[in-house]
This record gives structure tokens, sequence and C-alpha cells, in this order.
């Protein structure tokens, strides 16, 4: 087994088909099914189900891939290490956001960390938290901002903050007020995340508690399908986001404080699997002062610091 065969089986299950690997790795795609057959024929069990729709791992393969994964990126990151002891810090830094963040503090934190360690590069990954979190959980992720409800033993966190759940709507049929109450909202047609989704459980948890039902339109799997549902008027959503700033703010109307008051916690997250390199850790320090400060500078609505 070589490092090109561990190489090529990452991309292939990412790409989720030989073909898409191999434009997106410059390889011939016949060149890759042979170093595939290779490897299943030395590891003695097949790694993929192939299909007229591509490929998809087997179980086996699931698990040869997260550690596979995980064994490129120690590999890659080796430069970094071994530059980072002769003083100034350096190496690539995966960081992942959820779009009610990234959409704000990609730019600004990227100065921040350029300013500081000019030789660290972020790679930014954003997502659900609940995706974020298990790419932490399976080494993708050096770090990882996620809204959580309730804690989960198998990654390392520092809670930062918590936020109160808004409702946005469209700028046409925006109640008026800052505030409105959870019974008035259990009127209006919602457009939210799926049922496993940790915003929707506390969300529905919310509404239970009051007594009432959601009146639910649509679901959506991101956030991007739910504003466009509310720019178009078709539904209004629920977010633990205060300021539209970051969204086509012309298109939303101001966001609404829903009351009784309900929140999430935002946490930092990285693998308990490994200790972080030197970048990353660096990266995470900075980070989190550069979240305090965001924080009561801009006076976030609905967001309270944890200290």
């Amino acid at each position: 087994m070589q490092y090109r065969h561990l190489y090529y089986f990452v991309k292939i299950v990412e790409a989720g088909s030989f073909s898409q690997a191999a434009r997106t790795i410059h390889v011939a795609q016949p060149a890759l099914s042979q170093q595939i057959g290779e490897l299943e024929a030395a590891l003695g069990i097949p790694l993929l189900e192939r299909s007229a729709r591509g490929v998809r791992p087997t179980a086996a393969g699931q698990r040869f891939y997260d550690e596979a994964a995980s064994i490129l990126r120690r590999y890659q990151a080796l430069p970094g290490l071994v530059q980072s002891t002769g003083g100034e810090v350096a190496g690539v830094v995966s960081l992942g956001m959820p779009a009610s963040l990234s959409t704000m503090l990609v730019g600004p934190f990227i100065e921040a960390c350029r300013a500081r360690y000019p030789r660290i590069v972020l790679k930014f990954i954003d997502g659900d938290s609940e995706f974020l979190r298990h790419e932490v959980e399976k080494s993708r992720l050096d770090l990882a901002l996620g809204f959580e409800d309730e804690f989960f033993p198998v990654v390392l966190r520092r809670p930062l903050f918590r936020q109160n759940h808004y409702l946005i709507c469209p700028k046409a049929s925006a109640p008026r007020g800052p505030t409105i109450s959870i019974q008035d909202v259990a009127k209006i047609p919602l457009i939210l995340p799926g049922g496993s989704n940790a915003r929707r459980i506390v969300i529905e948890r919310a509404f239970a508690q009051a007594g009432l039902k959601l009146n639910l339109a649509a679901e959506s799997v991101t956030v991007a399908s739910e504003l466009s549902a509310v720019r178009s008027g078709a539904a209004s959503t629920i977010l633990n986001l205060g300021d539209m700033s970051g969204f086509s703010a012309q298109d939303f109307a101001v966001p609404i404080l829903i009351e009784p008051t309900f929140y999430m916690t935002c946490s930092l997250l990285w693998s308990n699997d490994r200790s972080l390199l030197m970048a990353a850790d660096r990266v995470r320090e900075l980070l989190i002062g550069f979240l305090k400060d965001y924080i009561h500078q801009t006076r976030r609505p609905g967001a309270i610091w944890l200290d």
C-alpha cells in the first residue's frame, strides 16, 4: 500500500465517482481504476460499491476512508509542523463556520490572522453545525464553530456565547415591533430545517413548552434555501441570528426577537482524538479573542458572551 493509493481512494469517495475524481486530480480514469483495484486486492476486501450513478464506500470502505483521510491530513501538515519549530508559526488550518457566522466573520478574521500569523493559511468550510461537528469528529477539520443544544462528548469544545432566536420575515409581511410572542409566531407559515437538526429540535421544544404547534410550510437542508424561501415571500423562518447584514439585508425585514426567548450555545470545537498542531492551536486562541471582541464591539443582537 502506497501514499497514492490512499490519496486516490479518498478523492474518489469525496467526488462520488471515478470520472469526477479523474477530472479533479488530473489523473486518467483507467489509471484510477487500476490503483483502486490494486488497493482492494492488497486488502482482500471490496472498498467501493459501483453503480451507474457513481460509487460509494462499503462499510469497510467508509472506515478505511475515515482513517485514510486522517492520515493524509497529518501527512500534509508535516511541513507546517517542521517550519513552526524554526520560530514563526506556519501551516494550513482548516476552519468550519455555519453560514450565520461565516458571512460576517470570514473576511475580518482572515485579516486578523494574517496580521498576527502571516505564514498560516486558513482553509474555510461552511455548513450546518451538525455537519461541521461530524467533520471535526472525523479529523477532517481542525476547528469549527457550531451552534449546539447539547454537548456531545466525542469532541472537545470551548463554549463561547449564547444566541437567542429571531423570526426572519419577508419585508412585505413583517409584523411590527422589536419582539413577537411565540403564540403569534405559531400563526405564521415557516420553513425550517429537518426534524433531526439541532435548531429544529430547540424550536420544537420551545413551542411544545408553550403548548403550541409549528405552522410548517416546508423543510430545508440549508440556511440558503430557507432564506431563499423567505426572500420570495413563501414563508418565514426562525434563526439563531439577530443581524441580517451579511445576507443582503434589503431582502428581509429586521429580525424580530421571539419571546419568551430560547437560545443555542456557540462553541469552538476540535477533535479529542489528536492534539492540535501549533498553527491550529494559535488560530484557536486567536479566534476566541477575536469573537469576544466582535460580540462586545458590535453588540451582536441576542448574543451573550460566556466568561
